[in-house]
């Protein structure tokens, strides 16, 4: 292993004294005894609620991208079998503390200025959270979530020193709603390498409800806190994210997002992702468990991470667009993308005799569902470039497929 990988720390139990007098063997049992029928009475009235009917409830993302094919190492994730329970909520806290970073997202957003149809640009910062899950020659490697970095303009990590960096991200999935940034090791002091290290996790497929849990994270950008709670439920599905998720009672609030769902022994096992936003609904947060994604984010810790082309450089498509809504699209049977309602005269899309009304819905490789996607890979093309663009044309009463080779003016 590279001596410059951080290891997460083991944390055993100490072996507990024996007392050698049978005296105080006697008392010792009595005492336990005592102690557990009192400790096993509060539980009972602790853990006894009414569970109320919830009427109109909504299911909200957590309001707080660029994929390469080219293998640059084979970093792996290990899945931690350790049966240690730390018994402390401090203990675990600061035990992955060190793991857990604070991301700030500054973007670019398109808003559609009504009722003249023009489009206005904005810049907004939002935060969110990230675990630091790897680590290869050149870089520290980070897990969030796809909509944290969405749009981004530049990404900062805090880290628990308190330094922070800038970040690049190295790869998306947006059904699944991750991502992986990646700072260079290069940018980070030395007294900042010492005090990190990477997130140990834990097999969240054999999670049971009822099972402790702790979510750290940067709640509302005020920095790291903790809350805790426990498995309320699994296998839950919501609209917008693919696969299932992990319910939760632990407090997630905006600024979590990306953040760590720990299980007792201190061990990664949910990225939290979301809650529930109503008034009649208290408790109910969401985290993608980590073993059934383990996949994904090794592929994408693998890719080559790009750099963006400067502005005076980057290539445009010549198109004024609307993003197909997800109703939409499955209402005309076409996959969920952006429609060209207009094309610049002279523009790189007219020269290509790509159609107005088509849905474009991949880039150059890479799937986009909206205005924003589309922009972020734009942002990785330079003047000049040869790229493929995937659309779907009305031919006679449905859309087909088809495939433009545009090169960017």
């Amino acid at each position: 292993m590279d001596e410059n990988r951080y290891e997460p720390e083991i944390i055993e139990e100490e072996p507990k004294k024996k007392k050698k007098s049978k005296v105080g063997l006697i008392f010792l049992i009595i005492g336990a005894a005592i102690t557990f029928g009192v400790i096993s009475s509060v539980t009972f009235l602790g853990v006894t609620y009414i569970v109320k009917h919830l009427d109109n409830a909504d299911i909200i993302v957590m309001e707080d991208s660029e994929e390469d094919t080219q293998d640059i190492g084979g970093v792996e994730l290990e899945i931690d079998e350790g049966t240690t329970i730390v018994s402390d909520v401090a203990d675990v806290a600061e035990q992955v503390m060190p793991s857990v970073v604070s991301i700030t997202n500054m973007s670019i957003q398109d808003v559609q200025m009504f009722p003249f149809g023009g489009i206005t640009q904005y810049e907004s910062s939002s935060s969110g959270s990230g675990i630091i899950i790897g680590q290869n020659e050149e870089e520290v490697l980070i897990v969030t979530n796809n909509h944290v970095v969405e749009g981004s303009k530049t990404l900062t990590v805090v880290w628990i020193d308190g330094e922070s960096t800038e970040a690049k991200i190295k790869g998306t999935d947006s059904d699944r709603d991750l991502a992986i940034i990646s700072v260079a090791l290069k940018d980070l002091k030395s007294s900042t390498k010492k005090e990190i290290k990477i997130a140990t996790l834990g097999d969240s497929s054999k999670l049971r409800v009822g099972e402790s849990t702790i979510a750290i994270g940067n709640a509302l950008g005020y920095g790291q806190s903790v809350t805790l709670g426990i498995v309320s439920a699994l296998g839950r599905t919501l609209d917008g994210i693919e696969g299932t998720l992990i319910q939760t009672d632990a407090a997630i609030n905006p600024g979590n997002s990306g953040g760590a769902l720990l299980n007792a022994k201190g061990q990664v096992i949910g990225i939290n992702t979301a809650k529930v936003n109503d008034s009649a609904v208290e408790g109910m947060g969401y985290a993608i468990p980590i073993t059934d994604v383990k996949d994904i984010l090794e592929d994408m810790m693998n890719k080559k991470t790009r750099k963006t082309v400067s502005e005076s450089k980057r290539g445009e498509l010549g198109i004024y667009v609307v993003d197909l809504e997800a109703e939409v699209a499955k209402w005309y049977n076409v996959p969920q993308g952006v429609c060209v309602r207009g094309l610049v005269k002279g523009g790189a899309a007219e020269a290509a005799q790509i159609p107005v009304g088509c849905v474009i819905v991949k880039i150059a490789g890479k799937a986009i569902k909206n205005s924003t996607e589309l922009n972020e890979e734009l942002q990785y093309h330079a003047k000049g470039e040869k790229i493929e663009i995937v659309c779907y044309v009305l031919g006679g009463a449905q859309y087909e497929e088809k495939i433009y080779e545009v090169t960017l003016k």
